[in-house]
């Protein structure tokens, strides 16, 4: 397997890749529990999780990239909402995010 380049980055902020990565984990299984809870919404942690686990996985970036392909309409809106939460943060914090 060729190496993606997430380890030069996990040593260099490994606090950062294990916040990342717990976070996606939680919001994944409150996704999960959300599918059968009412009072939750499960897609929505799911696309969360989703999201996070993609900073920090190569392969749940893949998994990301397939799904695109297959449903590029959906992909069209993920674009917009990803923009949307990058300038909403840009904003809030100051920061450039990463293209």
């Amino acid at each position: 397997m060729a190496d993606s380049g997430d380890n030069g980055r996990r040593a260099a902020r490994p606090w950062r890749y294990w916040a990342i990565l717990g976070g996606g984990l939680f919001f994944m299984v409150l996704g999960v529990a959300g599918l059968f809870l009412p009072v939750l919404q499960g897609v929505l942690f799911l696309v969360i999780g989703a999201a996070l686990l993609t900073q920090v996985s190569p392969r749940a970036r893949l998994w990301r990239l397939r799904l695109r392909r297959r449903f590029p309409e959906a992909a069209g809106r993920y674009d917009a909402y990803e923009a949307k939460a990058r300038d909403w943060l840009r904003r809030r914090f100051g920061r450039r995010s990463k293209e």
